[in-house]
């Protein structure tokens, strides 16, 4: 018998063909639990083009060609253009018209009650690429922000929310859609924005400034508007910053150049100056981190989702692989060992999950108290934690695919390199665990929203009891309460990580979780799910299913 050196053997098939949507029971599971099941009905078309063999090879292309900046025109003038590859153009535009941007704001005004529930499960659906998530986040989070100021609100929202990818520098009242940036971090301040010293000043029009300055990280430099902070008279202050003026002019923001990051590759990130760069205040003067907080909020969501995103992605993959490759006489699916590891993967993926879902719901419903105090403790302990989670647990799926795994064309090196981003962005692991004390300290209502929130399943599972005690019994060490505060956030979580999970997800998936997250001999370790687990019906509960 000869072999045909040309044809691979004993290789898994790309992961196409699958609906993104429908093919993750946890997903439909918790949309359907929040919404109903039309929510999903509405979602599955966006699940099957997300699933498709053109969005994943659009994916890999808008990486591997990364955007480049052209600084002047052939005739010497200065025009500050980003180029993209066509490939970033149709991801955006199917984004954009899948409504993953704006659009839920103005359908929560019209009555709909889960129009931030249909997004978000839209937004981790499309797992096609992580970076043109950035500039598609912002502009979504713009909007609470934007509405600090009816007059702007009116002029910008709508065409926020409109379901067209306009792209180019265009006025905004010659566009069909536009998208919203910010920039917040300067080089000497990070994430203390109230080390700013982009200089705001007044201009001989009410509400009218111009700046003077720079900002050290301002994604998507081709979106129309940015929320950009700044020093005035009274202190940082937030305005609205067109990139382009109502008379066709171009407003003056210099980019000096394109960030060279370890992921995120595909979205340009970059540095600007402002030199008489024309801006209107947005909310009162000296109370820009006030009126911006609301912005960091909603991206802190997509932090959330994001990286649950990206686990679900890892884990599908790993799933996918080890259910079409046989070593040693069988299907690495049917090892016990592996079976082990790619059940504790779904395990955590689940769990990042309901997490991210739950709160997305807390969004359609802020009129309710309790929803409003749970999301604000909620945001930044979660994104604190599922965010720190996710680079162990795509390091571990990669590691599933062995060196087929370690390889550009699997597309696990994307999401490895992609996995730190959300955990750093709108505000590193140490600003979110700091944050979480500051609303316990602040109010008081957050620690009994979270209370009754994983109180929902007391009596369940008494390693939650204990856990929830825990974190309890940490809060009433004052002394070394910044120094734990890591411990408790990531405490925290994971109650309400387990609380989901044995109120909703399957026995075996919730008593997995308790017994490793919650249990006392675990340290951290993929795979160590104990004896007597159901392992293979949640590697079954898992894998994509391909039509």
């Amino acid at each position: 018998m000869t072999t045909d050196n040309r044809v691979a053997l004993n290789q898994a098939p790309p992961l196409v063909g699958h609906n993104t949507v429908t093919s993750d029971a946890a997903l439909v599971d918790a949309v359907t639990r929040h919404g109903s099941p039309e929510v999903v009905d509405q979602l599955v078309p966006l699940g099957e083009q997300a699933g498709s063999a053109e969005a994943r090879e659009h994916g890999m292309l808008a990486n591997e060609f990364h955007p480049e900046l052209t600084r002047f025109d052939r005739y010497g003038n200065q025009v500050d253009e980003v180029r993209f590859h066509p490939s970033w153009h149709w991801l955006m535009e199917r984004a954009v018209s899948h409504g993953l941007q704006a659009a839920p704001w103005e359908q929560q005004e019209a009555g709909d009650p889960h129009a931030h529930l249909r997004r978000a499960a839209g937004f981790f659906a499309w797992q096609t690429e992580p970076g043109h998530g950035c500039p598609i986040s912002m502009t979504y989070a713009a909007v609470p922000a934007l509405r600090a100021d009816d007059a702007l609100a009116k002029e910008w929202v709508p065409k926020l929310a409109a379901r067209s990818y306009d792209f180019g520098l265009r006025p905004v009242e010659e566009k069909t859609g536009a998208l919203a940036g910010m920039g917040m971090t300067e080089k000497q301040g990070g994430s203390d924005v109230r080390a700013n010293v982009t200089e705001a000043r007044r201009t001989s029009v009410d509400g009218e400034y111009t700046l003077h300055g720079h900002k050290w990280f301002t994604s998507a430099p081709m979106n129309d508007v940015f929320l950009v902070l700044a020093q005035a008279d009274a202190g940082v202050t937030c305005f609205v910053v067109p990139r382009v003026l109502a008379d066709g002019t171009r407003n003056r923001i210099d980019v000096v150049r394109l960030k060279d990051k370890l992921g995120n590759r595909s979205n340009a990130s970059s540095e600007l100056e402002f030199h008489g760069t024309w801006a209107q205040r947005l909310g009162d003067e000296g109370r820009g981190v006030r009126t911006i907080i609301e912005m960091v909020a909603a991206t802190r969501l997509d932090c959330v989702i994001g990286s649950a995103s990206l686990m679900r992605r890892a884990v599908a993959e790993a799933a996918w692989h080890v259910a079409h490759r046989s070593a040693f006489g069988s299907l690495l699916a049917d090892k016990p060992l592996m079976q082990n590891v790619v059940a504790d993967l779904a395990v955590e993926s689940e769990a990042a999950t309901v997490l991210a879902m739950r709160l997305a719901a807390a969004v359609d419903d802020l009129a309710d108290p309790h929803e409003a105090a749970l999301r604000r403790i909620a945001l930044p302990l979660s994104k604190f934690w599922v965010c720190k989670r996710t680079p162990m647990m795509v390091a571990e799926a990669l590691e599933c695919l062995g060196g087929n795994g370690y390889v550009e064309d699997s597309g696990m090196p994307l999401l490895y390199r992609e996995a730190p981003l959300n955990s750093i962005w709108e505000g590193s692991g140490n600003v979110n665990a700091l944050d979480v004390l500051r609303a316990l300290g602040r109010e008081p209502e957050v620690l009994d929203a979270w209370i009754t929130e994983v109180g929902l399943a007391r009596g369940e599972d008494p390693r939650l009891d204990a856990a929830v005690e825990g974190a309890l019994g940490l809060l009433g060490d004052a002394e070394s309460l910044e120094v734990s505060a890591r411990r408790l956030a990531g405490q925290m979580a994971t109650c309400l990580q387990a609380s989901l999970l044995l109120r909703f997800a399957p026995p075996t998936v919730a008593d997995a979780f308790c017994a490793t997250r919650l249990g006392g001999d675990y340290n951290g370790t993929l795979g160590t799910l104990p004896a007597g687990t159901d392992l293979p019906s949640i590697v079954e509960r898992t894998t994509p299913a391909v039509a």
